[in-house]
């Protein structure tokens, strides 16, 4: 009888794919667990929030409680929050340090905080809300199930791909948002199965369990691939990437002087929401509270003020500066789209293109999450426009530096070789040794990931 020459290599390769299939289908059940998780938080998420849009628009006068629910919320963050007002960079900081447990309590306090932002008229988004809600959901359920450190890391990005993938009907994105979102440059295949599972599952979950319907956006009608169009694209991409670092910037510093100037968070809210208020009389419009999805909606079909951008954008960073709860995505959103309809003017290009390529393009260049938000396009607008779409992802992404939204998103590997970071560093840390000291040097690790 002839022996086999390789029987240790033929029985380990029999183990090694045992444990293959032992890790997917646990990660295929423990995904699907955070999904169901997430999925469902989303949905009671969606529903209320358009409870509370539709009853501001019936009842205009909720704007002037403003101030009051701001002040609020930021008293129960300040007496029960704990870590909580934190919001998506203490789950960023878990995900990298595990020393700061995220609590359940951040669910139903972010979810009450952004409806009070949005009852009564602030400008803010939503995907803050679902990746908090996702995140504190999946840390619970890692605890209950006693997991080790790495597989509770895994969860939380689970946590954080339902709770995009969910809450915007975009599984794909979701999945690649909470792999690329933990360190710029870098992705950790290892969570692939398990982000996507949440992320499908919380999706469906969403919409098939609870029957939350998303806005659904025109497809775009992309012009004919030529030098011209290309240069163009590029040339508005520039701007997309300047206009993300506008908003982060603006909105870390809003942040610092509300804080250096009204020592109390209630107050500081307070202030903030009359801010809003005096906005509203100077401009004469409230299409810019909220989450403006009907100011999305026209720059992708018809037409918006040239200056809506800038409007939004300045509303948002004051809202979100004052410390009034919600998202930073879907306004975003609204920046790029009009952005994008009033560069179309400039550069001669169908005005809904360009709009939905800002969409996509100032969220890249503000998140650093160039394949998710490519992906997100297509979702969105269809696949008919994908060069342009990626081209637009690759040039924010490249040129919006380390200006982003989440001070404790760490820098896997710098955007370029002649750009010399340690890895680990945080956004948070490079910004502050630029602004504070831009000669010194760079720090070899960064262990803390504290917004400013």
């Amino acid at each position: 009888m002839k022996q086999n020459k390789f029987p240790d290599i033929q029985k380990l390769s029999n183990l090694s794919h045992a444990a293959l299939f032992r890790s997917f289908f646990k990660w295929i059940w423990l995904g699907g667990v955070v999904g169901i998780l997430s999925g469902s938080a989303s949905a009671i998420f969606l529903i209320a929030l358009e409870f509370v849009t539709d009853t501001r628009l019936e009842h205009p006068w909720l704007l002037y409680f403003l101030p009051l629910g701001g002040a609020l919320v930021s008293y129960l963050y300040w007496k029960v929050g704990k870590n909580s007002s934190k919001g998506n960079n203490l789950i960023l900081e878990q995900i990298h340090n595990g020393n700061e447990a995220i609590p359940l309590r951040m669910a139903p306090l972010v979810l009450f905080g952004t409806l009070i932002t949005h009852l009564f008229g602030g400008s803010a988004g939503r995907e803050g809300t679902a990746v908090q809600m996702g995140g504190s959901l999946a840390e619970r359920f890692g605890l209950w199930i006693k997991a080790g450190a790495a597989d509770r890391k895994i969860l939380l990005m689970c946590g954080i791909s339902g709770g995009f993938g969910s809450v915007f009907g975009t599984p794909l994105a979701g999945t690649l948002f909470g792999l690329e979102v933990i360190a710029i440059g870098l992705i950790q295949y290892e969570a692939l199965i398990p982000c996507f599972t949440a992320s499908f599952v919380g999706h469906l979950v969403t919409t098939k369990l609870w029957g939350v319907s998303h806005v659904q956006y025109p497809h775009m009608i992309a012009p004919a691939l030529s030098f011209s169009v290309l240069l163009k694209v590029t040339a508005a991409s520039l701007l997309f990437a300047l206009a993300s670092i506008c908003f982060s910037e603006l909105t870390h510093a809003l942040k610092k002087l509300f804080t250096r100037w009204f020592h109390h968070p209630a107050l500081k809210s307070a202030v903030g929401g009359l801010i809003v208020i005096g906005l509203v009389f100077v401009i004469g419009s409230r299409e810019y509270l909220g989450l403006s999805i009907p100011l999305i909606s026209d720059a992708l079909s018809q037409d918006v003020p040239d200056f809506a951008f800038l409007w939004k954008l300045i509303f948002t960073s004051v809202t979100l500066g004052a410390g009034f709860q919600g998202g930073e995505v879907t306004p975003l959103f609204a920046i790029g789209a009009t952005l994008g309809h009033t560069l179309a003017d400039v550069f001669h290009l169908y005005g809904p293109f360009l709009a939905a390529l800002g969409f996509i393009a100032v969220f890249c260049g503000a998140t650093h999450t160039p394949i998710a938000c490519f992906l997100m396009g297509i979702e969105l607008f269809g696949s008919s426009g994908a060069v342009y779409m990626f081209i637009a992802c690759l040039i924010s992404y490249l040129f919006s530096g380390y200006s982003g939204i989440y001070p404790s998103q760490r820098i896997g590997i710098s955007k370029s070789h002649l750009i010399q970071i340690p890895p680990g560093t945080t956004l948070a840390t490079r910004r502050n040794l630029i602004y504070k000291n831009p000669s010194k040097k760079q720090p070899e690790t960064d262990q803390e990931g504290q917004e400013e």
